[in-house]
């Protein structure tokens, strides 16, 4: 990588990106109920239809702004996304219902491609044994802003419900500024692709990328990898506050424990793993740590024996920056949009699935009526399938 400065933004927009989403987590459950009314279980499967909304959107539009930033430039993509995401907070900010809740949501759906643009800038200035490292930059960057999004959410939290939003909007408009005035255009004529409506469509884009060799196993472990992680934004919250009573404040600190212990591994740990391990056997250990992860959390019943678990669970994260790396080296310069774009299209229809599912889940296991009290019998499937990733993984074949 040779232009520090582009860098410095890009992990700036995703930091702040982050704290956007870290800000709004802790009052979640109180917007929710303060909204419609109803107990946890109601507001979090509420909570889950608004995330599946969100992915949906994300599914939808996430290989068209892929294959436009391709045609028109990642830097053009990522100032539009940021600006319409400030507009965005501003409406939940105002929302008195859920169906504008709603609205809000698809709107941060249609927006939320800044991700996979990110990543393909991050493609396209790292030289291909840097692509890891790369992502972990990204990963850092995403772990700095749950570091701080939830810790200013908690503190927020006290000026009202909606306070958050109004401190989301700000952020996501200031660096939309900050973008215009230090961005720098990373596609060129030379890697410039004329844009395609048959592979902006997310069903032939994912089909275009099935067709390469030894690509399909790939996309299954990354999906069912991105189900299983889903369930921590989908249940953390209700979880929190079903297993240990805790408030807005000790939400926002656990986040922040977890988005800091994340950082650190994601901003000095992936390159050396990679360079010690190799990209295939990083994507196995880290799986593996997932999994063992996701089971601790689901039996634990105390607040002490969360925050003891939380840097088992950010030490797991070093497996999907060296999937990504294998997945990016396999296809072409001029197609690294495209690439993050069905990634993101696969992200989007895992968080379709899973904030569904875990909600419900959730909502069982810690009803009256349910078979057995287990409020963390969501993080107990997500192990599950993380397991199931692992044998997929170990069944496909080349990346080292």
């Amino acid at each position: 990588m040779t232009n520090r400065l582009p860098i410095l933004v890009i992990l700036a927009t995703v930091t702040i990106d982050a704290m956007g989403i870290g800000l709004i987590i802790p009052v979640m459950p109180d917007l929710i109920g303060e909204v419609m009314g109803g107990d946890l279980a109601d507001a979090a499967i509420w909570g889950g239809i608004l995330a599946t909304v969100f992915a949906v959107m994300q599914f939808l539009c996430g290989p068209l702004l892929g294959n436009l930033s391709d045609r028109y430039g990642r830097r053009r993509v990522l100032l539009v996304s940021l600006a319409v995401m400030s507009a965005d907070y501003v409406i939940m900010a105002l929302a008195n219902s859920m169906w504008l809740l709603v609205v809000g949501r698809i709107i941060a759906g249609i927006t939320a491609a800044t991700y996979a643009t990110a990543l393909a800038y991050m493609a396209d200035i790292s030289k291909p044994e840097d692509k890891a490292k790369a992502f972990g930059l990204i990963g850092a960057g995403i772990g700095i802003g749950f570091v701080l999004g939830p810790a200013l959410g908690g503190l927020l939290a006290q000026f009202g419900t909606r306070a958050p939003f109004w401190a989301a909007a700000i952020l996501a408009g200031g660096n939309a500024l900050l973008g215009w005035f230090v961005l720098k255009e990373t596609v060129t004529d030379a890697t410039r692709r004329a844009f395609e409506w048959r592979r902006a469509n997310p069903l032939g884009a994912l089909e275009a990328l099935g067709r390469l060799p030894s690509m399909s196993k790939l996309l299954v472990v990354f999906f069912l990898y991105q189900v299983a992680a889903a369930v921590y934004p989908a249940i953390w919250p209700y979880f929190i506050i079903e297993r240990f009573g805790w408030g807005e404040g000790m939400i926002g600190l656990s986040l922040t424990a977890y988005g800091l212990c994340y950082a650190i591994v994601q901003a000095t740990l992936i390159g050396p793993t990679v360079k010690w391990l190799g990209n295939r056997r990083t994507v196995v250990v880290g799986l593996t740590l997932e999994a063992v992860a996701l089971v601790y959390l689901g039996i634990i019943d105390t607040g002490l024996l969360l925050f003891i678990g939380i840097p088992i669970a950010a030490l797991s994260t070093v497996g999907l920056p060296a999937l990504q790396g294998i997945m990016s080296r396999r296809v072409s310069d001029d197609a690294q949009g495209e690439l993050q774009g069905i990634s993101s299209s696969l992200t989007s229809l895992a968080h379709i699935l899973a904030p569904l599912v875990m909600t419900q889940t959730f909502a069982y296991f810690s009803s009256d009526h349910a078979i057995l009290y287990l409020p963390g019998a969501p993080f107990l499937l997500a192990a599950l399938l993380m397991v199931f990733s692992i044998v997929v993984f170990q069944n496909s074949r080349g990346g080292k």
